[in-house]
């Protein structure tokens, strides 16, 4: 390397060297080093991805490096991180380090995500970064965007709580994660056997888990539907559903010979806008829907698309777009040459500027998923598949509402309520879009229904159907993720599923990466299209008896507590020690329980299970209640030195991490004792 060609630079660090490349060419550092670009006063050089980690457990202390319950919890009186132990990652860090060594300023060129931001800032506190950084945000890497951004640099410290967001995150995934699998693999666990437990991996395998046993515990009931034919029109009962068998029949008898007579004819009109834009999610969802591709797959393919720069920043949980966008539409929509007959009608006119669309209030970091522009002439099939799928979607919400009128017509049939309904298309709107799309197109003639006439009568030609309850669907990664999405709810209606967006579980840009850890775990299996816990998964839900680490909804919380610390509404250190009350208190708790039962689990190495960082355990908890109490006035008869805690099962030891397993359980000594009566019982039992 040539120490004179680097001097008095600025350091550019990308997370890629795709991007590297294109920021090198843009900014005419064109000449080509070992591991960077430089030229015009610049260096250009990037990471892999995640070129440092939390340090391991074994990192920290001799004892940690053996698997015992007596060294749990495990919690470092500070975090470090270190290299991640690969020969390429280590070439191209010190790459990375010499260049800082060496520059006047830095630029922050990583994704523009929290992902990113912790990703760049990790290296550049390994590389002891002495000069001033700033931050490159840019939402999608075409040429215009980049020179824009690089006109609009930021000072880093305005990323800062996006990173104590990623930090916080990756410092209690370590906490919890790491205590909880070695916890629950030595207490539960066949000898060398890991029981991987993680705070978004959990939770989800127990929403898939719950789901299975639902279906399998589903007793199918028998009943009956009536329903009769006039002008070819079918009326169902308004009754439902009947059943009894022998009901059924006498409302079927008393019907057989009566006329019906149409009693009621509403007609009503309605509009219906254009679906929303895409995030993440639910671009995955309806990819999973359409060609059955998995997350992981959908997530791939559309960070493809960004790297070609035919797409925006895929990784978002919005589907808004904001207000600054506005006056770069038409240009986009211009641009999109292949769609030119779609596009036509809107650039003929002004384009409504809908708070559906956007809305500066519902964006945060980045907007929805849109075209760029850019032709997407060099993409393969299933990239040119997901393409059109975005690009219609973009073209559709400026196209105007669907109009459409709903015609609802009552009957009377010997005393009994009938209905038929049906559903005419006025104007399609943007359903032209899709007109050739029969998984999201109406036929303008479907449901049309003959116009009826208050009062009329005739014959007609009713029918007795069974059938049978239906239990609940298996999951499909689709439906997952939108329940994963809604804290284990299934959410549908868009403006709820906005709302419900903060106390999601996962992010929309792990989510993919947490499902197939459960398949590589050997807790889910697919079958065609849908997800199944398996035996291992089952019995791993069953064993945990602590709602905090399952709950979908908890888990969910402290989601939304992240996403504070993100807004710099919530202290990263109050999540933290939040995290490290509910470790104890969960140590206690499994250290109390006197089941000998074991799960038995496909053989994973305990050093698999400890280098799982990213998929860890997490819960809620009042910081100004500790989820452990300790009881100072009262020593510990065992040991002698520590004092005793309480735990949600039973009184433990504060010293437990030093080895004392003195135990006493609230069956025999009950946690509504207040601390004198608890001390003057254990001093009668230990003869003090």
């Amino acid at each position: 390397m040539d120490n004179n060609s680097i001097e008095e630079v600025k350091l550019c660090v990308t997370e890629k060297p795709s991007v590297a490349r294109d920021i090198a060419g843009l900014l005419g550092a064109n000449n080509k080093a070992d591991g960077f670009y430089e030229g015009n006063g610049y260096a250009v050089t990037w990471t892999y991805g995640h070129l440092c980690t939390l340090k391991e457990p074994a990192d920290y202390t001799e004892m940690w490096k053996r698997w015992s319950l007596s060294s749990l919890p495990m919690i470092p009186p500070r975090f470090g991180i270190k290299l991640i132990d690969q020969e390429s990652i280590k070439r191209q860090f010190k790459v990375i380090e010499t260049l800082i060594s060496k520059a006047d300023e830095v630029i922050n060129c990583g994704d523009a995500g929290q992902e990113g931001e912790l990703i760049q800032r990790w290296v550049m506190q390994k590389a002891r970064t002495h000069c001033e950084v700033k931050r490159l945000w840019i939402s999608s890497l075409t040429d215009e965007s980049i020179r824009e951004g690089f006109n609009n640099l930021k000072p880093q410290a305005d990323f800062d709580n996006l990173y104590y967001a990623g930090l916080s995150r990756a410092v209690g995934d370590w906490i919890l994660g790491m205590n909880a699998t070695r916890l629950y693999s030595l207490k539960y666990s066949e000898p060398g056997k890991v029981l991987s437990i993680g705070r978004v991996q959990t939770p989800t395998l127990a929403i898939v888990v719950q789901r299975q046993l639902e279906i399998e515990n589903f007793k199918p009931e028998d009943y009956w539907e009536i329903r009769t034919e006039y002008r070819d029109t079918i009326f169902s009962a308004a009754a439902g559903k009947y059943k009894s068998e022998d009901d059924a029949n006498l409302a079927m008898a008393a019907i057989e010979s009566s006329p019906l007579v149409i009693t009621d004819v509403q007609e009503k009109k309605g509009r219906e806008s254009a679906p929303r834009l895409f995030d993440l999610t639910s671009l995955q969802v309806e990819c999973n829907k359409r060609w059955g591709w998995s997350a992981d797959e959908s997530l791939k393919m559309i960070q493809s698309l960004y790297e070609k720069k035919v797409t925006t920043y895929p990784r978002v949980d919005t589907t808004y777009l904001s207000e600054d966008i506005y006056p770069k539409v038409p240009q986009i929509l211009k641009q999109m040459t292949p769609y030119a007959a779609l596009t036509a009608p809107v650039l003929s006119g002004k384009i409504t500027k809908s708070k559906k669309v956007f809305d500066n209030s519902k964006v945060t970091d980045h907007h929805a998923i849109i075209p760029t522009g850019q032709l997407p002439n060099m993409l393969n099939g299933d990239e040119k598949k997901m393409y059109h799928l975005i690009a219609r979607r973009f073209i559709a919400v400026f196209y105007p509402d669907c109009e459409f009128s709903t015609t609802t017509v009552m009957a009377d049939i010997s005393g009994q309520v009938f209905k038929a309904s049906g559903k005419v298309i006025l104007k399609p709107g943007w359903r032209i879009i899709y007109q050739k799309d029969k998984d999201t197109a109406e036929d303008s003639s479907e449901n049309i229904l003959p116009n009826f006439e208050k009062g009329e009568s005739g014959s007609h030609k009713p029918s007795l159907n069974k059938k049978q309850t239906q239990p609940p669907k298996y999951y499909t990664e689709g439906s997952l993720l939108r329940a994963m999405e809604g804290a284990g709810k299934m959410v549908e209606d868009e403006e709820l599923r906005e709302a419900m967006k903060e106390n999601g579980i996962g992010r929309p840009s792990t989510r993919a990466a947490i499902i197939e850890t459960l398949f590589k775990r050997g807790y889910m299996i697919r079958s065609g299209k849908s997800l199944r816990a398996t035996d291992a998964g089952i019995a791993l839900i069953a064993t945990i008896k602590e709602e905090l680490l399952k709950s979908a909804k908890l888990t969910g919380l402290w989601e939304s507590k992240l996403r504070r610390i993100e807004r710099g509404q919530y202290s990263a250190h109050e999540f933290i020690d939040e995290l490290k009350s509910l470790i104890n208190e969960i140590v206690i708790n499994v250290l109390s329980d006197n089941s000998s039962s074991r799960i038995i689990v496909d053989d994973v190495s305990a050093e698999k299970g400890e280098t799982a960082k990213k998929k860890k355990t997490a819960a809620k908890k009042s910081p100004s209640k500790p989820a452990v109490r300790k009881l100072e006035q009262i020593l510990c008869p065992k040991c002698g030195s520590g004092h005793l805690i309480k735990g949600r099962s039973a009184y433990g030891c504060s010293r437990f991490r030093e080895g004392c397993d003195m135990l006493l359980s609230f069956d025999q000594y009950s946690s509504e004792l207040t601390p004198g009566k608890l001390n003057a019982l254990i001093n009668k039992k230990y003869g003090k």
